[in-house]
C-alpha cells in the first residue's frame, strides 16, 4: 500500500438485517491481483500488480466510476469466455463474481477495493456527484434501452418515469431519438417527470388503478403493440405472471436486464457526458446515512447521493 495513505477510514456498517447502519473506523484494505483501491468519490490511489495490465489506460489519479459488479469473476466460465468484447476473461454475468455492497463491501466508506476491469473513466464534464448515480441507474436503463433493439423514431414506454431508473431513462430515450412514453403513479413521481421537460408523454397510471407490481407489469404490457418487447428490470419477491397469449398469440417478448457490460457503461458514460444527461439528486454526507435511508423511503423520486466532500 502507498506510504502517503492513512492506516484508517471511515465505514458504514450493516451488523444485522433491519438495522441502521454503524458509522465505525476499519483498516483500510490491500489491493492484490486485478484489484484497485480507490477513494471515493472514485479516485486511484493504489493498485494490485495485475491491474495495470489489464486496463493500461488507468493509472493512479484516474478519476473512475465503479457498479456494483463484477468483482473477481471466475475469468473461465462460459460467462467470462463469451464476453462480447469487455475485457478478456470478464463479464458482469459470471456467477462467481461477486457484487460490491452485497456480497462484499461496497461504496459506504471513504475506500473501497474494486476489480479494475468493471470500472470506467469518468468523463471530465461530469462531476463525481453527476456520475454516481450513472454508476447503478444509469447503466441499468441505458443497457436496457439499448436491447430494445429500437431505431430513431421508435416508441418506448417507461414504466416508474419518475423514479431514480425511469427518470434518467426519459432523458436518454429521447436524446437517443425515440419517442418515449413515460408512466408513473405518485404525485411527488410525475411531477419530476414532467419537470425534466424532456418532452416525453407523461401520464398518470393511478386513473387506471394500477399500482401493484402485477397489476403494472400487465399495464406495461397492454402498452405493447404486437411483436413489442417489455424489458424488464424490478424483481419483486412473489415474481410477476406472464400472460400466455401475449407471448403466443401477440409475439411479444419478455426480456429482463441487469445493470450492463463494461463497453457498455463507457458507451453510456460518454453519451450522458456529450448530450447532458444527469440525474436529479439531493446529497448527504456519509454521517447522515441513515437519514437518506428514511428518505428514500418516501419514494419521491430522483437519486440520493452520498457526497464524500460534506
Amino acid at each position: 500500500m502507498a506510504s502517503y495513505l492513512p492506516a484508517t477510514m471511515q465505514a458504514q456498517v450493516l451488523t444485522s438485517f433491519n438495522a441502521p447502519y454503524e458509522l465505525t473506523i476499519l483498516p483500510i484494505p490491500t489491493p492484490t491481483d486485478h484489484d484497485l483501491l480507490i477513494k471515493f468519490a472514485g479516485t486511484i490511489v493504489s493498485a494490485g500488480p495485475l491491474a495495470f495490465s489489464a486496463m493500461p489506460s488507468l493509472r493512479v489519479g484516474t478519476r473512475v466510476g465503479v457498479p456494483g459488479r463484477s468483482y473477481r469473476p471466475c475469468t473461465k466460465c462460459w460467462e467470462c469466455t463469451n464476453n462480447d468484447d469487455d475485457p478478456k476473461g470478464y463479464s458482469v454475468a459470471c456467477p462467481k463474481g461477486e457484487n460490491l455492497g452485497i456480497t462484499r463491501d461496497g461504496g459506504f466508506q471513504q475506500y473501497a477495493l474494486v476489480d479494475v476491469r468493471q470500472v470506467a473513466k469518468i468523463p471530465d464534464e461530469l462531476t463525481d456527484v453527476e456520475a454516481a448515480p450513472l454508476m447503478c441507474a444509469g447503466l441499468t436503463i441505458f443497457s436496457a434501452l439499448l436491447k430494445c433493439g429500437l431505431k430513431e423514431g421508435g416508441k418506448v414506454g417507461i414504466i416508474g418515469c419518475g423514479g431514480g431508473l425511469g427518470h434518467l431513462g426519459l432523458q436518454f430515450g429521447v436524446r437517443m431519438g425515440f419517442e418515449v412514453i413515460g408512466v408513473d403513479a405518485s404525485d411527488n413521481a410525475l411531477k419530476l417527470a414532467r419537470n425534466l421537460e424532456t418532452k416525453a408523454k407523461i401520464f398518470d397510471a393511478r386513473l387506471t388503478k394500477t399500482e401493484a407490481f402485477q397489476q403494472g407489469f400487465d399495464y406495461g404490457m397492454n402498452l405493447l403493440r404486437n411483436h413489442g418487447k417489455c424489458v424488464v428490470l424490478s424483481f419483486p419477491a412473489s415474481g410477476f405472471q406472464v400472460s400466455a397469449t401475449d407471448l403466443v398469440f401477440r409475439d411479444v417478448q419478455v426480456l429482463g436486464s441487469l445493470v450492463g457490460k463494461n463497453r457498455v457503461l463507457k458507451q453510456m458514460l460518454a453519451f450522458a457526458a456529450e448530450k447532458n444527461v444527469r440525474a436529479v439528486t439531493r446529497t448527504y454526507p456519509l454521517r447522515e446515512l441513515n437519514e437518506l435511508v428514511e428518505v428514500y423511503k418516501e419514494g419521491k423520486g430522483g437519486k440520493l447521493v452520498i457526497d464524500m466532500t460534506l
